[in-house]
Formats: structure tokens, sequence, C-alpha cells
């Protein structure tokens, strides 16, 4: 049976009630004041119900009025204590100015299992956060509460409870729901302090880092001072540096765009560093930044001459060049950001005619910057196009780097050894220069670090290669070939008189006045001492000669030392090189052919024998494919003209010194022909003839390349008739002049001219015999 009771209210508008819990309340309202006065008519019983929001909640407390009395501070104030739960019921009228009403007690059931259960949890989860705050006299409290519904009263005092919840656990008379709604609210709070926690300890770590790098900064501006080593003006101010460099507009929109990503990002944070690297590198380029082209072509073409004897075919290109591009300017086609004139010159040669250094008086002349791009082993595609900046160590590629160390849009690039440039599993390098050489397209080229259009139509770009056929096939289309094919012995001795001789006595610590060479010691050195298409080993022998002088003088040898004929020979021994036709071609079954090599032209003998034996044919010398068949061809031609005797039932043997060496081509089936042809008629080839070409089975001879690369191999061996294929008369126009005047070229279109002109005549070998 429910109890009721008649009490007067106390309104609380600041704090809620719970069983179990004494708090004071100021008196500093009439309604307050006239219920506490009203108490003491009922035992000093009185009813404190919340409210929140102007309206009274429907459940309240039923408390006892502990004191009445006076806070430190001077105002009234009463203790009143909590002890059960009443639901209100109508008003009634009673003595006083206060507010009476009707309340029935709520008393809490006999607690079930489910209950205690619940009761156990929250025990244990409200134990846990008092235990993080150190509260050890509230936990004996709560450890010592054994009833659930005055367990769930507690939560009364929690500081992590709004007022709100703890009105719906007053107006909460089933224990059971009380304490799973006190479960749910205290595991939210448990989980917020633990976030909130979480944050606090990344808030202080990060303050602590900012406090400790800005100390040492601090410390490190006073070292630098102190040293007197400042920061470099505008270093972190990359806004002002890139809003008053000159950039291009695409350029500068992007630059600003990393700008704002660099102002937003911390110093902890490691793209800001990505970013300022780029910055540097956009800010480090010369966007805007031209040379002025020499127009005046006489004035070029004497900066080539005096840089390099010969060469007359690219001298004459390069001449082609600045004549087009003076005329552009002057019209006014050669606009900024525009397709230029598109001359991209491939200098395709063996080693040390002077390619690169070609390139350097190109630059001279143009009066131009000057870049080497080395591509010899480059093998990833990054180095020509560059990193993604995603990449740790990133850089922009070879040409980006070019450009910023030319110092300006219009440099001389040379892309040195592009036929030795290779592929792997990191992509192919030739085919990312297929942009930067096409001039349709190298308008807009784009790096992958930069991420901007670049404009690479200004550049000329100049390529080196010892091996055109080397060179992929779409690469060499965007090329134009100029052939450096060597010197002959005149041009040498005039490369080394005024160049290479120079250069060397300079490097020997000598003087001009200390050493004299006479035309026959530099004649002997390159015609003697080395036997090449350039001039490296050249520049080496005179090298050497003056170190051989630098000791005669400090020996106390009188300056200056004369260099002839016979001191050659005691500085650098006798001569390594002499004409071999002669006596290898002394007996029937030698001939002497023409060849390229890699390092330009060279005299290649065919020896050819026969034997009792079965009949057969055994080559040797690292032949391959195609010579063997020109050898197989060769015999064949001869059988069917009856020219082979009786080769036929011989076993025969064809070798091609030297047999270490690798030889592959078709330019020896005419030297074949006339080796097997001297073989089957016991007519030696004349020693002073050379040959080059290919035959059919009809016996025509077709034609080859290398020409001029041959004719001068033969010249430097001392040869004097030289037979070429007919249809390759025109390549006697790119000869130089003084040779040709000392040898006799024979086209010959049948493989019977050949042998007519290149077998001694039969009654030179009866008599003979």
């Amino acid at each position: 049976m429910t109890e009721t009771l008649k009490l007067p209210v106390l309104p609380l508008t600041d704090s809620v009630l719970l069983p179990g819990m004494v708090v004071p309340v100021r008196l500093d309202e009439p309604e307050i004041q006239a219920a506490v006065d009203a108490a003491s008519s009922v035992d000093r019983k009185i009813l404190v119900v919340p409210r929140l929001d102007g309206r009274y909640a429907a459940v309240g407390t039923v408390a006892v009025l502990e004191q009445v009395g006076r806070l430190p501070s001077g105002e009234k104030a009463a203790v009143v204590r909590g002890e059960v739960r009443a639901r209100i019921g109508s008003g009634v009228t009673g003595p006083g100015a206060a507010l009476w009403v009707e309340a029935e007690k709520v008393t809490d059931p006999a607690p079930t299992g489910r209950v205690l259960e619940l009761a156990k949890e929250y025990k244990a989860l409200v134990v846990s956060i008092l235990q993080q705050r150190n509260a050890w006299q509230v936990i004996d409290s709560v450890e010592q509460t054994t009833d659930p519904g005055a367990l769930a009263d507690l939560a009364g005092w929690a500081s992590y409870f709004d007022d709100v919840q703890k009105a719906q656990l007053l107006a909460e008379t089933d224990v059971q729901r009380r304490l799973e709604q006190l479960l749910e609210w205290t595991k939210e709070h448990v989980a917020e302090q633990e976030i909130s926690e979480k944050i606090g300890k990344d808030v202080r770590e990060g303050m602590e880092k900012q406090q400790r790098e800005f100390l040492l900064r601090q410390q490190l501006a006073a070292i630098r001072k102190e040293l007197g080593e400042g920061e470099p003006e505008g270093t972190d101010d990359y806004r002002a540096r890139v809003e008053a460099a000159d950039l291009p507009e695409h350029v500068l929109k992007a630059a600003l765009k990393e700008v704002d990503k660099l102002e937003r990002s911390s110093d902890q944070n490691p793209e800001a560093g990505w970013i300022r690297t780029w910055l540097d590198t956009v800010l480090d380029i010369p966007w805007n930044v031209r040379t002025d082209d020499n127009d005046d072509l006489v004035a070029a073409r004497s900066v080539l001459d005096a840089d390099h004897a010969g060469l007359d075919d690219v001298k004459e290109r390069l001449i082609e060049f600045l004549a087009v591009r003076a005329r552009r300017n002057r019209r006014g086609l050669a606009t900024v950001g525009g397709r230029g004139s598109g001359a991209v010159m491939a200098l395709v040669g063996p080693p040390g005619v002077g390619k690169t250094s070609l390139g350097e008086s190109v630059a001279h002349a143009l009066g131009r910057k000057f870049v080497r791009v080395a591509l010899g082993g480059v093998r990833d595609e990054a180095e020509i196009r560059g990193h993604r900046r995603t990449y740790v160590g990133a850089l922009p590629g070879r040409i980006v780097r070019a450009i910023r160390e030319a110092g300006s849009m219009n440099p001389v690039v040379l892309l040195d050894e592009i036929d030795k440039v290779g592929s792997d599993f990191r992509g192919d390098p030739t085919a990312a220069l297929l942009e930067v050489l096409d001039p349709a397209q190298n308008h807009t080229f784009r790096d992958h670090y930069l991420e901007v259009d670049l404009d690479l139509s200004d550049v000329l770009f100049l390529a080196t290669a010892n091996v055109g056929e080397a060179i992929p096939g779409p690469l060499a289309d965007r090329m134009e070939w100029v052939a450096l094919d060597g010197y002959t012995e005149a041009e040498k001795i005039a490369i080394a008189r005024d160049h290479l001789l120079p250069r060397q006595i300079e490097k020997a610590g000598l003087e001009t006045s200390d050493v004299e060479f006479s035309e026959v010691a530099l004649g002997m050195i390159a015609a003697e001492y080395t036997r090449e298409a350039g001039v490296r080993q050249l520049e080496r022998g005179l090298a050497k000669v003056l170190r051989k002088v630098t000791v005669a003088l400090d020996s106390g040898t009188e300056a200056p030392v004369h260099i002839d004929a016979d001191t050659l020979v005691k500085f650098l021994g006798r001569p390594r090189f002499t004409p071999e036709s002669a006596e290898r071609t002394a007996v029937p079954g030698v001939a002497t052919g023409l060849a390229v090599t890699g390092a330009g032209g060279d005299v290649l003998f065919i020896e050819a024998t026969a034997m009792d034996g079965d009949p057969g044919l055994t080559l040797t010398g690292q032949l391959g494919d195609v010579m063997k068949e020109s050898v197989s061809i060769a015999l064949s031609y001869l059988r069917s003209k009856g020219l082979a005797g009786d080769l036929a039932s011989k076993k025969l043997h064809v070798h091609v010194p030297a047999g270490a060496v690798p030889k592959d081509g078709p330019s020896a089936g005419i030297t074949m022909t006339t080796a097997l042809a001297s073989l089957a008629s016991g007519r030696p080839v004349r020693s002073t003839v050379g040959m080059t070409g290919e035959v059919t089975l009809q016996g025509r001879v077709l034609p080859i390349g290398g020409v001029k690369q041959k004719l001068l191999a033969a010249h430097r061996a001392g040869l004097t008739d030289v037979i070429i294929p007919k249809r390759n008369e025109p390549d006697l126009d790119d000869l130089p002049e003084s040779v040709r005047r000392e040898l006799r070229v024979h086209p010959v279109a049948d493989v019977a001219e050949v042998l007519e002109l290149a077998l001694e005549p039969a009654s030179v070998v009866a008599q003979a015999a």
C-alpha cells in the first residue's frame, strides 16, 4: 500500500536532488524561503522538485531539512537530505505562503538477478573512472553500497552528467531501466574521455615538439649570427619570390598554387619539403632568358674554321642553319612558344673525329651557351623525363637540368653518345627522346617532375654517335645525319700543328719556343705511328714526345729541341704501321678489301687456299652469315663462268684475319670473288689495289655504304687504286680533293671488270715464273 504525504514544495532550478544526496540550498527566492518555513510544521519534511525550463517535474524527492543558517558569504541557506522518491499528485492548500502538494512515496522493489548483474557492472565501471581520478574515499563509499537503487542514485554526484540526465534518473522509478540508462551514458562518457585524452596527448606532444624546434631554431639563428652566416634574404617568402620572378602565365599559376599548399601545411608535413624543392627548381629555370644569335655568317664561319680543320660538310650545314635562323628573325617568325626551325643534327662518325668539340664550336659560332648531356649507358626513362614528385629524392630530367645549367632557353645542347642509350625494365630512354627532338612537339615538352610545359623549340640539339645504325629507327627519323668520316693525312697534320700541339705544349708545362716539330715528324706520327679515322691517338703521340722533351730539357739539353724523323724514332721507337699490301698480296689467293668498323674505315685482307682432300669449303675468321653467303656466291659465280679451274675438286679454305674480330656485311663480295679467282688462275692481286662492293650470282656489282670512310682508309694504307660499285660514283663528291688526286678510283658494274683491274696480267706472271 502506497503512502501519501502532504508536503510543501521546494523548487530547484540549478540542480537535481536524488535520494541519498545532501545539498545546500540558497534561500534567495520567496517561494524557497516559504517552503523552508512551512517544513517546520511537518516534522521538517519537504518535497524537493526539479523545475527545469520553468516546468515542475512529475517526480520529486522527499527530503529532510537538516539545518538552516548562513553561508560564509553571509547569504541565508538551508541544508536538505534526500530520502525517497515521491510522485506528485494534486495541489492542496496548507499553512503559510508555500505551495503544498500531495505526494505518493515510491519504494524500490526487492532486487532481481538481472538488476544485481547490472549493478555489479555499473559499480565496476564507476570504480574504474574514480580510480583514474584518484578519488579513493568515494570509491570506498561506492563499494560499500549494496542496494542497486541506492547505487544508481549515487549518479547524482557525478560531474559528467548534466541536470537533464539527472532529472531523467529521478523520474525513472524502475531500477533496472535506471541502471541500463546509466551504463549507456557512462560508457559514452568513457569513450569520449579516451578520445579527449588522446587528442590532448597529441596536442601536448605537438606543442612540446614545436617549442623544442622553436628553441633549436633560435639557438641556430644565434649561432649563425655569431658566425656571420645570416639567412639568405627571402628564403621563406616564396610567394614574394614567385610573384617577383618573370614566369610565364601557366607556370606562375602552377607555382602560386603550390605556394598556397605550402602556406597551409605545417613544418612537420613532409610534403612541405617537396614543395620547397619544386619551387626552387622552377625559380632556377631561365623561363624568359634568351641569348642573341650571331647573324654574321662570315664571322661564324671563321670561328668554325679556326676551331676545326676540314669538316666542310658539317660547317656548310651549320652556316645554312644560321642563315635560316637569321632570316626568320628578320621576318619576325621566330616567336617564343612556337615551332622552331627544327634543325636536329646527328654527328655520326668514328671516335676521335671531333664530334663533341664541334658542338662547343657551334655554340661559340652562334653566341649561345653550351651544355653537354652524356647519354652513354643511360637506361632509365626518368633520366630524360624526370621522376614523379611522389618519389623520394625526385629530380627533373637531364633536359631540364641542362636548360637550368645553361641559364638560357636557347642553348646548344649536345646529346653525347646517343647510340649507346640502353633500355631495361625502367623504360626506354630513346622513346622519351622522341618528344625532345621532334620539332612538332618539343615546344610543349612536359617533364614529369615539373608538370608544366617547357618550350624547347629554340634549343639547338646536336647528337653524336659512333654507329648510326645503332640508333632506333623512330629516333633516327627525327634527326638529320651529318657524317664525320675522318681526316686525311694533310688534315691531321694541320690539326696537330694548329690545335693539338699548342694544347699539349701547355699541358706539358713548356713554352712554344722550347720545341720545334718538322712537317715530316708530324706526318710520320699521323701515318706511321697511328692508324685511325680521328686524331685521338695522334694527340697521345704528341703528348708522349713532349714528355720526352721535358725530360731532355730538365737534363740540360738546350732549347729549342728539334723534332725530326730521327728524333721521333728515338722518342717513340720504330714505326708501328707500314703499308703491307705488297707483301700480303704477293701470292695468289689474297685480295685487299675495304671495310667500315666502329673506329672508321679499315683495310681487310681475304686469304684463300686450296689443298688435296675431300671437296668442300671451310670458312674461318668469325664471319657473319652475310659474308659466308658472299663466299658461296663468289664460288658459284666462278664455276658458272668457267673461271674456277680445278677448285671444284679441291678442299678450299677461306680466312679473314684477324680471327678474333667478328666480321659481317655485304661489301666483301667482290673481294671474295677476286681472292678465289686469283687462287684458281694463279695470278696474284695487284698490291696497290683495294676494293669494296657486293656481288650477285650473275656477276653484277651492287652499291654499298661508307664509301668515304673506306677510301680514306685506302689512302692511309698507301693504296693507289680503289674499285667501287658504279652506282656509288655520286659518293665521290664527298671525298676531299687532296685524296681524290692521289687515288685512282675505278667504278665498275660487273665482276669481270674487277678481275681485269685487280689481277696481275698472265704475261707478268709467266715472266716472273
